[in-house]
């Protein structure tokens, strides 16, 4: 796959990388390719340890709860399919025909976690010294932001935003719940005034409003991409 050029490795067990890019709908159509489920939760904890691992080092003098709204914009969900973007991760992506005819290629909910199972792929085969500088170097833009300080409670922000004219009123609504039990994924739409202003998604109801409402505040200029 090309994808190993641009992410710079050389691996060998071919297997473990088909099964990274596996989705599950492609599994439900295709019983004998194990989908990316397991490898995600094990890239999960690898990308949190490595980017809290990175931030303690590298910020020695903030407190833990500023570190934790630190890492949790470095390792959200619009963080996680942005550098699987970059990798161009979403061409190959094995994913069922309905899945892939709603856009499922593309969206961030699957890019996310096909990039944590990616990560996790990587570790079981090369290391977490391999796997580190992977990790931070995709994450260069955002890494960037929070250096400036672009972190943290994005509904505040937009709610903030807002409320500057007193007429104008926010909500959040939660539309779709898809995916197992164990792996939900949630998406959220943020409406000012009564318009959907913008959709976000997120393993959690608070991650999927806050990536609305971040969504919301680039859609405005109040952030940058």
């Amino acid at each position: 796959m090309k994808v190993f050029n641009k992410l710079d490795i050389n691996p060998t067990n071919m297997n473990l990388y088909m099964e990274a890019v596996t989705h599950s709908s492609f599994t439900n159509e295709n019983p004998n390719y194990p989908d990316y489920e397991r490898l995600e939760f094990l890239g999960d904890a690898v990308v949190d340890l490595v980017v809290g691992h990175y931030l303690y080092e590298e910020f020695p003098h903030k407190p833990e709860g500023e570190l934790t709204k630190m890492r949790a914009a470095l390792v959200c969900e619009s963080s996680l399919a942005n550098a699987a973007r970059r990798v161009s991760l979403g061409e190959y992506l094995l994913i069922g025909k309905g899945e892939r005819g709603c856009g499922g290629a593309n969206r961030s909910s699957n890019l996310a976690d096909a990039w944590e199972a990616m990560v996790g792929a990587i570790y079981l085969e090369l290391g977490v010294d391999a796997v580190r500088p992977l990790i931070l170097r995709h994450i260069q833009p955002e890494l960037e932001q929070v250096r400036k300080g672009h972190y943290g409670d994005y509904k505040t922000q937009l709610q903030e935003l807002v409320q500057r004219h007193k007429e104008d009123s926010i909500s959040y609504d939660i539309i779709r719940e898809e995916g197992p039990d164990h792996a939900k994924s949630f998406t959220a739409c943020v409406r000012i005034n009564g318009v959907v202003r913008a959709e976000g998604t997120g393993k959690t109801k608070k991650e999927a409003e806050q990536n609305a409402a971040c969504l919301t505040l680039i859609e405005m200029g109040a952030i940058e991409q």
